[in-house]
């Protein structure tokens, strides 16, 4: 038998709900950007079918933990009828490099951690009376983006685009009935319900700008997340551009990967076009949205210091559970 802790998916999923990772993961944005000799490197393999597999590793001095987290997404997994996401994630004591625990979640904290990041965003940016937003999405993450809106912003009425129309309308039903409060649509045009929004997420897979800055107004905020691969986008050039902020969660990783990266290789924005990281808006150190006016946006590829502040969450909340 292993000396270490070992929790498997459906143990994890019973113990950690997305409410416990919000704070978590505000806590690791701020360390991420405060703390000297931070590290959150970053590797993605292209796999077959459009899928990846993406290898994050975090530490942060003086914490009791580092982390290596391997996350596969294989979205040719749905017609197969199996999970889409898979991998596991594992800990290791920052002072001896003992495995502490191994947590075989099955994509569950990946997807919860970037749920919550976009919570911290869309609290640390948006307006505080936003009410009115819009999903361009219908996969697991656009679904939990939805609910994490809910715990930090008044939304009294949400819009879902997909590409796929049947899917955002089974999107739409489900958010419906998880949500009875707010008011939940399909919206058949994107520019429309955009237009209309406060908030606008983006959590796709595209590889061509599903988001477009012409349809953006004074007072919205973005938070996109699906773009965290070379060959993902889903911002226009024109969205950067028309942005007064522009927030990443790493500058160094928004500078490889995703919407920052596509602008920067086609001449669309400089790199001085990032403003900051959200760890530091968190912090004060960067001003985060300075008037009523401004158009936010919050770009995020996801980093490892996100993975350490989940699964040490989890592993605290399973070995309070009898783990």
């Amino acid at each position: 038998m292993p000396d270490f802790s070992l929790h498997t998916a459906d143990r994890i999923r019973a113990a950690v709900d997305l409410a416990d990772l919000v704070e978590p993961v505000a806590a690791a944005f701020t360390a991420f950007s405060t703390t000297e000799g931070a590290r959150a490197p970053v590797m993605v393999l292209p796999v077959a079918d459009g899928g990846d597999a993406h290898v994050k590793a975090a530490y942060l001095p003086g914490g009791r933990h580092f982390l290596v987290k391997i996350a596969n997404w294989f979205p040719g997994n749905r017609t197969r009828g199996l999970p889409e996401g898979g991998g596991f994630i594992a800990l290791f004591d920052a002072s001896t490099g003992a495995v502490t625990a191994v947590l075989e979640d099955e994509h569950h904290l990946s997807d919860l951690r970037t749920a919550a990041a976009g919570a911290v965003c869309a609290r640390a940016l948006s307006r505080p009376d936003a009410s009115r937003a819009t999903v361009l999405g219908t996969g697991r993450q656009a679904e939990l983006q939805a609910h994490a809106l809910t715990l930090v912003r008044p939304v009294r009425r949400l819009r879902v685009w997909g590409r796929d129309h049947r899917r955002a309308t089974a999107l739409a039903g489900r958010l419906g009935r998880d949500l009875p409060r707010i008011d939940v649509t399909a919206a058949a045009d994107p520019e429309r319900a955009v237009r209309h929004s406060d908030i606008v997420i983006t959590a796709t897979a595209s590889p061509a700008p599903v988001l477009f800055g012409s349809w953006l107004r004074p007072g919205q905020h973005i938070t996109a997340l699906g773009a965290d691969a070379p060959a993902k986008r889903e911002l226009d050039g024109a969205c950067l551009q028309r942005a007064t902020r522009v927030i990443v969660d790493s500058r160094e990783l928004a500078l490889r990967f995703g919407d920052v990266h596509a602008a920067v290789a086609r001449g669309e924005v400089t790199e001085d076009r990032v403003d900051g990281e959200i760890g530091e808006v968190l912090a004060g150190r960067v001003p985060g949205r300075r008037t009523p006016h401004d158009i936010t946006v919050a770009k995020l590829i996801g980093i490892g210091p996100q993975d350490l502040a989940a699964a040490e969450t989890a592993l605290t909340l399973l070995e309070g559970v009898g783990g």
